[in-house]
């Protein structure tokens, strides 16, 4: 629970189900996220549910088993590859309905299979639902494609502390300069090697690129490298590695592009530039995976080609139309496309419908 899509619709999840009445109690092993759940009427307890390490696994699955037993849930949800095989284990012989999460497109293994076990299996975009089926024969009666949401409430340009994201511009010295954008972690299959690439092409002395987001232990030397590239291209004084923040929507408030640069591992959905539209940010983003059902292609941002054969020069000239204006497009327009397919209210009743359907399949057999 420290940043990342999942966490934010774990959290979404838990605000959504306290507001229409039900209990939600979300296990992880903590986090910088993880008091979100207890602020919104949740109850977060803390259990390592994160470790690969084959020989704690049965311990950890009684742990699990003890607390569901405590607290008698109606439905168990997974949404992650560890937490799913420890639940098998945990609720073998209970009779309480699960759901797994598929929330990505992970290598097809055996181990990976676990998320199409749930008695029903959510998937955030028709490209996720898509490659569950032609990865695992994944029967479509058993998933329901639910989009992510986003808090319109909280990315919405008139609700941004102005304040704030002053001291945000004056921090990355950005002032007066066009901004193009990137959030989420810093992970090599986010393809920040390829952004920076691409950024070095344009022919825009005075734009800047802000990195939002942050790497952990595990990626640290992926983050040295992409400092490196920068400074090797000449962009050290260009690229600003901002770090994580909670305040994304002050973040976003002074881009003027956001890009998605996935090119090698397509994203599942793309809660990023979701947000970021609902902010009146034109996305440009590779034409592949769930981003390309985000992005409306010339209306709310471009998507670069899938096989384009040069991706730096593809996203350097996508970015550069963007930064330019798209025809016909302004923020209001970007801004109502993202809020109206992507509403908080229908995520929240589509994803209480596949849990009570989930419980009546139970009570049948």
């Amino acid at each position: 629970m420290e940043q990342g899509g999942v966490e934010s619709v774990v959290c979404d999840l838990n605000r959504a189900l306290v507001a229409r009445g039900w209990e939600s109690v979300v296990v992880s092993r903590g986090g910088r996220l993880a008091p979100l759940i207890g602020a919104a009427g949740g109850r977060h307890v803390e259990m390592d549910l994160k470790s690969k390490n084959p020989f704690t696994y049965f311990l950890r699955a009684g742990r699990l088993r003890r607390l569901v037993e405590t607290e008698r849930p109606d439905i168990v949800c997974a949404h992650s590859r560890v937490p799913a095989w420890l639940a098998v284990r945990a609720l073998c012989g209970l009779s309480i309905p699960w759901i797994t999460y598929a929330h990505g497109a992970n290598s097809v293994s055996r181990y990976s299979r676990i998320m199409t076990a749930g008695d029903l299996v959510i998937a955030p975009s028709r490209f996720i639902s898509e490659f569950l089926q032609a990865s695992y024969g994944t029967d479509p009666s058993r998933i329901r494609v639910i989009p992510n949401a986003v808090d319109a409430a909280r990315f919405n340009p008139a609700a941004v502390d102005a304040s704030f994201a002053g001291s945000l511009r004056t921090k990355w010295n950005v002032a007066g300069c066009k901004v193009v954008m990137a959030v989420g972690r810093i992970t090599p299959v986010k393809g920040l090697d390829t952004l920076i690439g691409a950024f070095a092409r344009l022919a825009l002395p005075d734009a800047r690129l802000v990195i939002v987001g942050s790497a952990d232990s595990s990626h640290a030397g992926y983050e040295r490298s992409l400092r490196e590239l920068a400074a090797s291209l000449g962009l050290s004084g260009r690229v600003v590695f901002a770090g994580g923040s909670d305040r994304i929507p002050e973040c976003l408030s002074i881009a003027d592009v956001v890009v998605s640069s996935n090119v090698r591992k397509p994203e599942s959905f793309g809660l990023s530039a979701a947000e970021a539209m609902a902010m009146g940010k034109p996305v440009v983003a590779k034409g592949f995976g769930g981003v390309a059902e985000v992005v409306v292609h010339g209306k709310t941002g471009l998507l670069v080609p899938p096989d384009a054969p040069d991706p730096e020069c593809a996203f350097a000239e996508a970015m550069s139309s963007a930064l330019a204006g798209l025809p016909g497009a302004d923020a209001e327009s970007i801004r109502q496309s993202a809020v109206s397919r992507f509403d908080f209210g229908i995520m929240s009743e589509n994803t209480v419908s596949a849990y009570e359907t989930a419980m009546r399949k139970k009570e049948k057999r």
